[in-house]
């Protein structure tokens, strides 16, 4: 009787095996469709939700750059470019800094000086394209305003402010030249060397 109930017990334990198997997969289907049911048809993937916002952040960004074109291909002068702001209108500050540097001699002295320079805009991209195409005409308009100056003329921070209206001005006067519009509204002094 005993060998008749060992076959039996092992059967046995192999069956339960099989049927708890078989549960957890029964189980374990009816949690991913219940899953699926309540959270399958909802849109939260993180790729779903980053198309969400750069798709999101794209109309207005593509609202501008229509806007420019448009402005750019108008008649009139160049229009200053507005940021979204809570506060009030803010204008988008645009840069451009010079390549390289300039050097020149100082009236009536044996020093020279060498500075480096950005320009500042809040009009559209047209103003800064206009310094890049007439860099040659930019750069010895800037190069004759320097020539007036002395050494007494550039030193102290005061003296500079003044030698960067100067600057500005020569540089919009030149671009109004050849261009029709200047459009510069910095001139900002990135290397100061005097030598």
């Amino acid at each position: 009787m005993s060998e008749e109930e060992e076959p039996k017990k092992k059967k046995s334990g192999i069956v339960k095996i099989l049927i708890f198997a078989v549960l957890g997969l029964v189980m374990m289907g009816a949690g991913l469709g219940v899953g699926y049911v309540l959270f399958g048809t909802a849109s939260n993937s993180p790729e779903q939700i980053a198309a969400e916002i750069i798709e999101r952040n794209r109309a207005p960004a593509a609202e501008i750059a229509e806007v420019e074109t448009e402005e750019a291909a108008g008649d009139g002068p160049p229009q200053q470019v507005s940021k979204d702001s809570i506060k009030s209108e803010v204008f988008e500050t645009l840069y451009y800094e010079l390549p390289g540097t300039l050097t020149t001699n100082l009236k009536d002295s044996r020093r020279f000086l060498q500075i480096g320079i950005g320009l500042s805009t809040r009009y559209d991209q047209a103003i800064l394209q206009n310094v890049e195409s007439n860099l040659p005409a930019v750069r010895a308009a800037i190069l004759a305003t320097l020539s007036d100056y002395t050494e007494t003329d550039v030193v102290g921070r005061e003296a500079r402010s003044i030698l960067a209206e100067d600057l500005k001005e020569a540089i919009n006067a030149t671009l109004e030249e050849l261009e029709g519009f200047g459009g510069v509204e910095g001139v900002l002094l990135t290397s100061f060397v005097m030598q």
